[in-house]
């Protein structure tokens, strides 16, 4: 591994948790753990989790209500049910609720750790906090939620658009859709939706990027028939510190 992945043990059976945590540490993985779904959900809340084993039976709030919730707010990240709930109809839930692979107890350790490098082999690096997009001498510091402009102005942008331009730096390099855009920015994930909400503030959004730029490029870029992705002259940091070309 390039680096030290995190992944969050959420199960409330003492020894299977301590052993799971054990199997992953060995591994080399860094581990946060959990004994109940209200905890467990704030631990995969982490920055930079990447990964979150999740049992369904659970104190305070179950597996599949945890999961609901990750999909609402951290759409890509991965999470494999482990449980001794073996129902067809328990396992087909929790794949429709976006589970990325299920595994019945009792497993053991080597299936599990081949299931986690599976799982995390098909899915990309999960990114880093984005603190600043900029162009020249024009930055969005996200954090602050503002525009540095020309003769160092600043503009504050609203929580929606500093939260758009957050989802679109951290899928920088492709295109992110308007249905992706309603769950993961207004919390909306019924497809059946039909609203013009998202191209309403990417309009005003693109407008106030464009009137106090000192710059002439294209901030946020349409991706016919698909949806928007930020403008390949932009360079974006993260919390780790490192610049990414857009």
């Amino acid at each position: 591994m390039a680096h030290t992945r995190t992944i969050v043990v959420v199960e409330d059976e003492d020894a299977i948790r301590r052993g799971v945590v054990d199997m992953l540490t060995m591994a080399g993985y860094q581990t946060f753990e959990a004994a109940d779904g209200e905890a467990g959900l704030a631990e995969a809340q982490r920055a930079g989790v990447s990964l979150v084993l999740l049992d369904l039976l659970l104190p305070k709030m179950n597996g599949f209500e945890v999961l609901e919730e990750l999909r609402r707010t951290r759409q890509s990240l991965p999470v494999i049910i482990l449980t001794a709930r073996g129902s067809e109809d328990d396992r087909i839930r929790g794949l429709r609720s976006g589970a990325d692979d299920y595994v019945m107890k009792p497993f053991s350790a080597r299936e599990l750790l081949a299931r986690v490098e599976a799982v995390l082999r098909r899915s990309p690096e999960r990114a880093e906090p984005v603190l600043r997009i900029s162009v020249g001498s024009t930055v969005v510091d996200c954090a602050r939620r503002e525009i540095c402009g020309k003769d160092n102005e600043r503009i504050a942008l609203s929580e929606m658009e500093a939260d758009i331009l957050q989802r679109l730096a951290s899928m920088s390099g492709r295109c992110v859709s308007r249905e992706e855009l309603l769950s993961s920015v207004w919390g909306i994930r019924d497809g059946a939706v039909e609203t013009r909400a998202i191209d309403m503030h990417i309009t005003r959004l693109r407008q106030k990027l464009r009137s106090h730029s000192s710059e002439d490029v294209d901030w946020i870029v349409t991706v016919r028939g698909k949806g928007y992705m930020l403008g390949s002259q932009l360079e974006i940091t993260t919390e780790g510190g490192g610049d990414d070309q857009a």
